[in-house]
């Protein structure tokens, strides 16, 4: 019988992580690639999980998880803890790993927002009065990721962190997932960079694999609202994996045909031009000849090659 494969998981929830599909998407992905580019990388479940013969760089306009993860590149696991833990009890917020639920009067099913509500609230008006880039403002916005409403991530208009207190705290399972994250971020060398698509200035030739994550068009999460990716956006992703194809590098697009109804008909007619897999949204096996037609979501992955095993 053939060992199935573990994957690594995110030290982030991410909003439209990718780490329940990677037993779809990662097999449809090159046999080997000379450089790996996670495009739109966000929560980086892909990247860690993936390996090329020379670099593996990710890519992201999201500035506060760019700097995040050059600072867990940078720092040692313990120094890591040690300082989340001062944060932790700094805003005396729960610490379940240590003390147990009882310690809080809460217990796991009915979470422990109500006991971090105000320490919350105080932890998140302290990080948006920082101004100055540092390892420690990084640290502060990973805790209130783990400590906020699903682990969102959401900005206001003026830069604020807005997203309210959630459920779970600094505990036995997210501590592992960030152990993991940092290890696989250090001996595969990932390199973070912050930039817009449209500027990426890494000269990919054929041999290299993109992989891009973007925004969906006719779906709405927190890193959607306010037209934070517009159709103006799609077409010219759209135009630079052309580009991308015509110079010989291989891609793959993860996103979505149809949603509650609503249908992306640009990217369905671009997609012709590919190799169009489809998904099962709700994680079993995946079968890219068969599309559900009775599906809300049709999830793809679309690729400019096929795997010839």
């Amino acid at each position: 019988m053939e060992e199935k494969k573990e994957y690594l998981k995110s030290c982030f929830n991410y909003t439209g992580g990718k780490f329940k599909l990677l037993k779809q998407i990662m097999p449809l992905f090159p046999n080997d690639c000379n450089r790996f580019v996670d495009l739109f990388c966000g929560g980086s479940n892909v990247a860690i999980n993936a390996s090329s013969q020379k670099d593996i760089i990710c890519i992201d306009y999201q500035e506060h998880i760019i700097d995040l993860y050059n600072t867990l590149k940078r720092l040692d696991f313990e120094e890591i803890v040690q300082r989340i833990e001062e944060i932790i009890e700094q805003f005396q917020l729960s610490n379940t790993f240590k003390y147990g639920y009882s310690k809080y009067n809460c217990d796991s099913s009915s979470g422990l927002g109500e006991y971090n509500k105000e320490p919350y609230l105080k932890l998140r008006e302290h990080y948006n009065a920082i101004t100055e880039k540092s390892d420690y403002k990084n640290l502060l916005f990973y805790v209130l990721t783990v400590f906020g409403f699903n682990n969102q991530i959401r900005f206001n208009k003026s830069g604020h962190y807005n997203i309210p207190v959630g459920k779970r705290d600094f505990n036995e399972k997210i501590r592992a997932n960030l152990k993991g994250f940092i290890e696989a971020i250090k001996e595969k060398d990932i390199q973070f960079i912050c930039q817009d698509f449209r500027e990426i200035d890494i000269e990919l030739v054929e041999g290299d694999f993109l992989y891009a994550d973007p925004p969906y068009l006719i779906s709405t999460a927190t890193y959607n609202e306010s037209n934070g990716w517009t159709a103006e956006d799609d077409r010219a992703l759209l135009l630079f994996l052309d580009t991308l194809h015509s110079k010989g590098v291989k891609f793959a697009l993860s996103n979505v045909l149809e949603h509650k109804g609503e249908s992306n008909n640009y990217l369905i007619d671009w997609s012709q031009k590919y190799h169009v897999h489809y998904l099962n949204k709700h994680y079993q096996n995946s079968n890219y000849q068969i599309k559900d037609k009775n599906s809300k979501t049709v999830e793809v992955l679309i690729t400019n090659f096929i795997n010839q095993g």
